[in-house]
């Protein structure tokens, strides 16, 4: 059985890191939504591109964004009955649940910190790149994403609060294929 994580939340909460821990701890693959967000306005584009290219059951995979010349790379082909662990902002959607489900079994997380602690880990990670001047806008495009799951009825299968050691988890909905993930 194909396996598909989706781990979204707002910047710097931490989700790369779990991505990095889950795919050595399943051997599955990780897709980063930042290797494919259409520059700095591009997180609804990212998010659609998560179920319609990603996740597609024929030829599936993603376009590079070229961040320096600020544009469409190359494209990057992914096996359709591979595990994947996709990460990002926009990762999770009603859409990209759909087409997780259509590839076989799916868990979605979403991860969180507090403001002050996200903002510190991502103007640390990405000092060269200025992320400083990006933060209010990218944070208005989170908001409009969080904002589309209400809508949509996207609840996650995993709440994990990073803000604390140990992290808090939990459970929101209860996928017989969580009982086999050890987190």
């Amino acid at each position: 059985m194909t396996l598909t994580v989706l781990i979204d939340g707002p910047s710097g909460s931490g989700k790369t890191t779990l991505a990095g821990d889950l795919a050595s701890r399943l051997g599955a693959r990780v897709v980063h939504l930042d290797d494919f967000y259409p520059g700095w306005s591009g997180l609804a584009a990212a998010s659609r591109q998560v179920a319609d290219s990603v996740l597609a059951g024929h030829l599936p995979g993603y376009r590079r964004w070229d961040w320096e010349n600020d544009r469409p790379g190359q494209w990057v082909a992914l096996d359709p009955g591979e595990d994947l662990i996709v990460e990002g902002v926009g990762a999770l959607s009603a859409g990209s649940l759909r087409a997780a489900a259509a590839r076989g079994a799916v868990v979605s997380v979403v991860i969180d910190a507090p403001a002050r602690l996200r903002q510190r880990r991502a103007f640390d990670r990405d000092a060269e790149d200025n992320y400083g001047e990006f933060w209010q806008m990218w944070a208005r495009q989170e908001k409009e994403h969080f904002a589309r799951w209400a809508r949509e009825g996207v609840v996650p299968d995993l709440l994990i609060g990073s803000g604390s050691n140990p992290p808090k988890v939990w459970r929101l909905r209860r996928p017989n294929v969580l009982s086999h993930i050890r987190l």
